[in-house]
This record gives structure tokens, sequence and C-alpha cells, in this order.
């Protein structure tokens, strides 16, 4: 027996054969289907933050970085000197209590034959890099 429907719409909707050769099919459970597709997104959608905030850590490492060179830029122009700096070249800069001036010194804190001088503190080492700024240079 064939059951008649001109509605060929209806065919897809409903959950069963409408005709004695159709092929057999059981109804697909939306919910469950809904369920892996939201998991198999939120999966895929963290891959994508981790690595997007992966990205966003190594943008934050290179504003620090380039937030102490200019701190070191700004101490250094702010320094007293009488020679001209070399790039590539590392030098020291020192407080200087009594006359209250920061100082750009080739001598390190171990290079001084005498020790520092009195009422001097030492600050930082920097290096002068090709674009004409500073940066801060760890201690050896």
């Amino acid at each position: 027996m064939r059951i008649e429907d001109t509605d060929p719409a209806r065919h897809a909707g409903i959950e069963y054969p409408m005709e004695v050769g159709a092929p057999v099919f059981a109804p697909i459970k939306v919910v469950e289907e809904k369920d892996k597709a939201v998991n198999v997104a939120r999966q895929n959608a963290k891959l994508e933050y981790d690595r997007i905030m992966e990205q966003a850590e190594v943008l934050m490492k290179q504003a620090r970085a380039l937030q102490a060179r200019l701190y070191a830029t700004e101490m250094v122009h702010c320094a007293k000197f009488s020679f001209n700096p070399i790039h590539g070249k590392t030098y020291h800069l020192y407080y200087d209590e009594r006359n209250s001036v920061n100082l750009l010194i080739q001598n390190g804190p171990k290079d001084w034959s005498c020790g520092i001088p009195n009422k001097w503190i030492y600050s930082m080492a920097v290096k002068k890099l090709g674009d004409s700024t500073w940066a801060i240079v760890e201690d050896e």
C-alpha cells in the first residue's frame, strides 16, 4: 500500500519513510546533535582563544621591553656626560647625591681602583642601540 502525498516538502520533515522501497533511517536526535556541535565549537574557540592569548603575551613582553628602553633613554638624556657615546658600548649611570644629578660614566662599579666616589650611587648599566635609544644591560 502506498500513501499518496502531494507535498514533497513534507517528506523531509516526517520521522518515517513514505514509500515501501524508501531507505530506512532513524530520526536524528536534534538535541544531541546540537550538543555535539556546541562542544566542537567550544573546542575550536578555546584553541583559537589560547593562540590569541599567546600572541598577546608576546606583545605584552615586547611592550614591557620597549618601556624599559624608553625609561633608560630618558635617564641617559637627563644625565650629565662629557663624551660622545658609541653605539653598542656599555656605559654606567650613577646618581650624585651631592649635586642631585645623574652621571653617565664609562667605569662600572667594579672598575674603580679606589672604589666608587663618596655620595655616588650606582643606578644601572646601559648600552646605546642603533636607533639611538638606550637599553638596560644586565650586570655581568
